[in-house]
């Protein structure tokens, strides 16, 4: 088992663009390409940011896609919120290594702006891909836009449902990531109004009320964004966190089992994110043939 992490690095010159690195145990890490973009966003807005991939199960494909959004070009936040673009920012693959697009694909409701953060898992019930983004809407009889997780369903990354709303709290939530182990749906969320993460799991994606999960450390880490959860190879969970607040980079943590919630801060001793300062991406799981054909790449 290797790993590949997707992410950008800021809004600098060139840094809302796709950047790889590889790790061998999902700790350390090594950056690609000596440092350099792998892939740029040609189209749209021209800049992309919180890149996320995923495997295709039935035919062993790679699909990534991004927010399409350059804030380094100077429109600012507010803009991007309220009147950015709905479209989401696409590439494909079947090596990891080769990738066709970019391509834009339109996904958000219409009253949006951005389509913030956008990931993806297999829904095993639908066989279909469940696409999931946050957006700032006001909706009819509100007296304030609020941040909300919508949703979509695809088989191809071209053609996706109409968008629904998924997650909605009394706060703004942003930023989710979902994983599967043993049956169950692992969700976390960013509470974009306290600034801390929150975990919960759900048997199925849609049409079920969700188990919330305690964990002492995430009711404690504030000031954090973009996590990320993938399986380390000795069976342990790691959730990687953006200390966005603090601009401290991503944080480790490491717990025994998911419904546990029992997640360790590791120490600077325990891993090393490589020289670059990673943004928001994505880890993947890879093997060891795709994690060789990317070192000998880039």
């Amino acid at each position: 088992m290797k790993y590949l992490f997707i992410y950008f690095i800021g809004e600098q010159e060139d840094g809302e663009q796709v950047y790889f690195s590889v790790s061998s145990d999902g700790l350390h890490w090594e950056d690609l390409n000596q440092g350099k973009p792998v892939l740029r966003s040609c189209v749209g807005e021209k800049g992309i940011r919180d890149p996320f991939v995923v495997r295709d199960p039935e035919n062993d494909r790679f699909y990534m896609m991004a927010t399409d959004l350059r804030i380094g070009a100077g429109k600012g936040w507010e803009e991007a919120q309220y009147r950015g673009s709905r479209n989401l920012i696409i590439w494909e693959s079947e090596n990891l290594a080769d990738w066709s697009g970019p391509r834009s694909c339109t996904v958000g409701v219409p009253e949006a702006g951005c389509v913030w953060a956008p990931e993806s898992v297999y829904d095993q019930d639908e066989k279909a891909f469940f696409v999931f983004w946050a957006s700032m809407v006001q909706l009819v009889g509100e007296s304030e836009p609020k941040q909300r997780i919508y949703g979509s369903y695809t088989r191809d990354f071209k053609n996706f449902t109409e968008p629904f709303i998924y997650l909605e709290t009394g706060n703004h939530v942003i930023d989710m990531n979902i994983v599967r182990d043993q049956g169950w749906y692992y969700r976390f969320v960013k509470d974009e109004t306290t600034k801390g993460i929150k975990a919960d799991r759900v048997r199925k994606l849609c049409g079920e009320s969700a188990q919330s999960i305690h964990s002492e450390i995430l009711e404690k880490l504030l000031g954090v964004e973009g996590p990320e959860a993938y399986e380390l190879p000795d069976g342990r969970w790691c959730l990687i966190a953006d200390q966005f607040a603090s601009g401290g980079g991503y944080l480790p943590l490491v717990c025994s089992e998911l419904e546990k919630g029992d997640f360790e801060v590791l120490s600077h001793q325990e891993y090393d994110l490589g020289k670059l300062k990673k943004r928001h991406g994505c880890i993947l799981k890879i093997t060891n043939e795709e994690y060789l054909r990317l070192k000998n790449r880039y």
